[in-house]
């Protein structure tokens, strides 16, 4: 029989050895996690960096070039942020961390000098705040050591701060003949579904990732200088955190908000002022990004729902480390993709649609059906 006569691989023995491709790549992300994580966060830089680098294309620079500017660009705002912001940054982590005992102990005071009933050794609420302080004097600092030897332990930083900018470059110069390369190898009897597929997957990644890490820079900026003008200690961490964790609906807002909040109470108790200055921020910012950001750089349909962003940063995250939540999201938004095309394909089945969908008859009404008629 000739070439035109050969049948596919069966779907059983299409669905195993895809099967087997997905085991590889989950053994080795769990092997090899922490040699891949430059790596994996080199790609992702160039992932976000892409459409500016077409951008300069269409406006006559060469690959070469508008790779390079971005390079350059990319290089003086890492400068910026390490003389100008990092070393504010870890300071007052540091110090927010250093304090954090003594918070707890003043608020205790605090409360029991105006709610003398909890100085009754038997009150839920006296045990409740005595064993919060006691945690934060014990784990604190232990919680913020762990923290930064986590990190250390992941990979060398200096390793790191090589070897991700050099992979962003190469990827983002290289990146669309990588991605002529990817589809050459494509099944060719499916190379039309899998394009359609992939087009849907790069259009949630491009909506959430690209668009939501955007709302979480323009809004953490403006949560830290904003807190910062208004005078409240530790602002730039706190608007710092607000802004990173943006990308799960409303948690930044509301834990951002509750911390600022409860520090301004701390700080400015009596200056109503001031405090009701720190809560305005957080409610300017929840109206500038439900009403400009995110309709503007995410868009409302992505396709990426809250809840099983949390489900997969969780899983991967508890599996593979700190690397498995990096590839969290785009795992995320392939499998929903996916379920969403296999969702149709039953549509669209016989398993769906039944005899009626075939043309055929449906049978005979069920007995209550034929007693009506």
């Amino acid at each position: 029989m000739g070439a035109k006569g050969a049948m596919a691989l069966p779907v059983r023995e299409q669905a195993k050895y895809w099967g087997i491709a997905a085991a590889i790549f989950l053994l080795l992300l769990w092997l090899l996690g922490d040699v891949l994580l430059p790596f994996l966060v080199g790609g992702a830089i160039a992932y976000f960096l892409d459409p500016v680098a077409d951008r300069l294309e269409r406006l006559g620079l060469s690959r070469a070039a508008a790779t390079a500017t971005i390079t350059l660009v990319m290089v003086m705002v890492m400068v910026l942020l390490v003389l100008a912001v990092i070393p504010t940054l870890v300071s007052q982590t540091a110090a927010l961390v250093n304090a954090a005992p003594e918070i707890a102990k003043k608020i205790q005071t605090f409360l029991t000098e105006r709610f003398p009933e909890l100085t009754d050794e038997t009150s839920i609420m006296r045990q409740t705040l005595a064993d919060i302080g006691a945690f934060i004097q014990s784990k604190g600092g232990e919680v913020a050591k762990g923290v930064l030897s986590s990190i250390s332990s992941v990979v060398s930083a200096v390793i790191f701060i090589v070897v991700v900018p050099v992979v962003a470059f190469y990827m983002l110069l290289d990146w669309d003949r990588m991605v002529a390369r990817v589809d050459e190898l494509l099944p060719r009897d499916h190379v039309t579904v899998v394009r359609a597929l992939g087009r849907q997957i790069d259009s949630v990644l491009a909506g959430f990732v690209r668009g939501q890490l955007s709302v979480c820079l323009v809004l953490g900026t403006y949560y830290s200088v904003a807190l910062m003008l208004a005078g409240l200690d530790f602002g730039l961490v706190v608007g710092a955190i607000a802004g990173a964790i943006t990308f799960i609906p409303y948690v930044g807002a509301i834990f951002g908000g509750a911390l600022a909040i409860g520090l301004a109470l701390f700080q400015f108790w009596g200056d109503w002022v001031s405090i009701g200055i720190v809560a305005g921020i957080f409610a300017a910012g929840q109206f500038i990004e439900g009403n400009i950001l995110t309709p503007k750089l995410v868009g409302q349909s992505v396709g990426l729902h809250p809840i099983w962003l949390l489900l997969a940063l969780s899983a991967f995250g508890s599996v593979f480390g700190f690397v498995g939540m990096l590839v969290a999201v785009p795992v995320a938004a392939a499998i929903g993709v996916l379920a969403r095309f296999a969702a149709d394909q039953y549509r669209a089945s016989l398993l769906y649609r039944g005899l009626a969908g075939r043309g055929g008859t449906a049978g005979p009404p069920p007995p209550g059906d034929q007693d009506r008629a």
